[in-house]
């Protein structure tokens, strides 16, 4: 009971302090809101709103036809423009893609010369070049075709695709961001705050307060633990509610609570290696150098952001000691597929056995820098 009420008091006062740094406080609010806001909206789908220029030198019945082929969502409405426009305007970046029809294009289609037509892509807008490029041929060419056969019957096929899109039938990037960057955001602030409570501790010189305090280097451990991990769980549970289901109207299929108790164990694990990283580091410049070197290879090779398939089979391996490979496949079973216990409660133990194992690294690592200090 003493050494509860011993990690209650210090906790309580971690929260203090937590509430006296508003650049921390700042940050909390930001990643979880606007970050995650951002994360959802700002990245741009395949093939959204591309802006497109047309040198149309035919002006024949054909050429209207394929200019009028392009229109929004996929494209924005083609811009008429001239040879000389055409290299000045992809040089300035108006367009992503601009069609150059040739003179007599039509009575060469017509003849069977197979005349071609000229499409310059900005290559810098990668996603969007690379997907334009065969939304624009299958564009231009089923025109053609059309306009040969004279009809716009569609083709009798022996066999049709009947495709299906499950847990995402629309197929919305903003259902994908938001719930990512909120699966990121719970691994970041865990080690940031951890990290920056104890490095904050040092640097005011008030963890020698705490030596000469009837508390054991356990209790100050898992007092910053709990204090940071239960800030970064109801940050993240509010953001979730009031940004991803509420002002991005996101569904989420599964159980919150079960989410929400992931959450939790991934925390635990990412508190305790923060403050071994602490433990570390002997300034926040320092610390935050390392948290660059450990945090960018945890959220890029968990599969959150790519799929771990698509990695080498020896990095996948790796990354199964890493605690956020286990949440996001937690987070996406959950909140993608509804899925409940008995899909990820294997997901659930790796995290508990590898939040163990940094627990005690971590507590064995503070332990000789508190005897150090001493």
């Amino acid at each position: 009971m003493r050494s509860l009420m011993n990690i209650l008091r210090l906790g309580r006062k971690e929260l203090w302090s937590l509430a006296r740094d508003p650049m921390l406080l700042l940050l909390i609010v930001y990643v979880f809101t606007a970050s995650v806001y951002t994360a959802a909206t700002a990245m741009p789908e395949t093939l959204h709103n591309a802006p497109i220029g047309i040198v149309d030198e035919d002006q024949s019945p054909l050429s209207a036809r394929i200019v009028s082929a392009f229109y929004p969502p996929y494209f924005t409405r083609p811009k008429i423009i001239t040879r000389s426009e055409m290299d000045s305007g992809m040089d300035n970046g108006e367009f992503t893609f601009a069609l150059n029809i040739p003179p007599d294009f039509q009575s060469d289609v017509l003849a069977g010369r197979q005349p071609e037509i000229q499409l310059n892509i900005d290559a810098t807008r990668m996603s969007q070049a690379f997907t334009g490029n065969g939304y624009i041929q299958q564009i231009v060419m089923d025109e053609i075709n059309e306009f040969m056969n004279r009809n716009r019957a569609a083709t009798d096929l022996p066999a049709k695709l009947s495709l299906r899109s499950r847990f995402n039938p629309t197929l919305e990037q903003s259902w994908f961001g938001s719930v990512a960057e909120i699966i990121n955001s719970v691994a970041m602030l865990a080690i940031i705050l951890t990290g920056a409570a104890l490095i904050r501790e040092r640097e005011h010189g008030t963890i020698e307060h705490l030596l000469v305090m009837p508390v054991t280097p356990a209790e100050i451990m898992i007092s910053k633990i709990l204090s940071m991990g239960l800030v970064v769980l109801l940050a993240s549970a509010l953001s979730l509610f009031f940004v991803v289901r509420g002002l991005l109207q996101v569904p989420t299929q599964g159980s919150i609570v079960l989410f929400m108790a992931g959450a939790a164990l991934c925390i635990f694990a990412m508190t305790s290696f923060g403050i071994y990283m602490a433990t570390l580091a002997r300034s926040m410049p320092q610390f935050g150098l390392l948290l660059m070197l450990t945090l960018m290879p945890l959220q890029m090779l968990s599969g959150g952001m790519t799929p771990r398939e698509s990695m080498p089979e020896f990095v996948q391996d790796v990354m199964l000691l890493a605690p956020t490979t286990h949440f996001v496949t937690i987070g996406q079973a959950i909140l993608f597929r509804g899925a409940g216990l008995d899909v990820v409660w294997t997901s659930f133990l790796a995290l508990l056995i590898i939040g163990c194992v940094l627990f005690a690294l971590s507590l064995s690592r503070f332990r000789k820098t508190i005897s150090q200090m001493a």
